[in-house]
């Protein structure tokens, strides 16, 4: 299972929100490529990076630091957040991105992400936010009525890459991954899954690896900028298991 650091984009820094509040930010460099470096040289083969302005504005708004990432890090990089026109999708996998999230759009615009899903088959994710169960879009400012396994099922037969959970109210919060929808993800989804939001330990990491084979990684953000948790001791403690 891949550990996969997050870096989060506001204003052209990394940050960490608590809970996807815009205005609970705490910011951990200007520097973002030292960033995106610093987890390659630590053996992340896999770096998961959001456009937190792009999510909430619906266009990408931190697009030169995306690309100067992708110039700085020869590891796979996927992004999430604004991404709602299939010019946005061509523009960020012609800039050698690997794969692009998709949330919003999963909801709102089907027709775009059958499209996607047909020009880029598996390098489309669907990003599934959750809120109390309910899928949360627009940056998580708002919250549908859509129930998340719902949405999941109805995707089904999708050219989707996979599927990346995250539990909004665990985000930023280090309490540990919501372990029961988690397991309900993996049991109904077709695509592999991608864990996110709460994941602070060693055990955080091996409980959502013992979910199964279909599990592809863990997204972790706060619990490695707060030096709660070290990037190489979980990825070989991983190994162990």
């Amino acid at each position: 299972m891949l550990v996969i650091p997050a870096i989060d984009l506001k204003d052209g820094r990394c940050v960490r929100l608590r809970q996807g509040d815009m205005a609970a930010e705490t910011v951990y460099s200007d520097d973002v490529p030292a960033v995106a470096r610093q987890w390659q040289q630590g053996g992340a083969a896999l770096i998961h990076v959001v456009d937190l302005n792009g999510a909430v504005d619906g266009e990408p708004r931190n697009l030169p630091q995306i690309e100067t990432i992708i110039r700085t890090v020869s590891v796979k990089v996927q992004v999430g957040g604004g991404i709602r026109s299939i010019e946005t999708v061509r523009r960020y996998l012609g800039t050698g991105v690997a794969r692009v999230v998709l949330g919003t759009a999963a909801l709102t615009d089907r027709s775009f992400l059958e499209k996607a899903c047909q020009e880029f088959p598996r390098q489309i994710l669907l990003g599934l936010d959750a809120r109390d169960g309910k899928v949360a879009v627009k940056g998580w400012t708002s919250v549908s009525e859509t129930n998340a396994i719902d949405l999941l099922k109805e995707l089904t037969d999708y050219s989707l890459g996979a599927v990346i959970y995250t539990d909004i109210a665990r985000d930023g919060m280090l309490g540990g991954p919501n372990l029961a929808a988690l397991r309900e993800v993996v049991e109904l989804s077709s695509f592999p899954v991608i864990a996110s939001g709460g994941i602070s330990r060693v055990e955080d990491l091996r409980a959502v690896q013992a979910l199964g084979p279909r599990v592809e990684g863990a997204i972790v953000g706060k619990a490695l900028y707060d030096g709660k948790l070290d990037y190489r001791a979980a990825v070989a403690a991983l190994r162990e298991a």
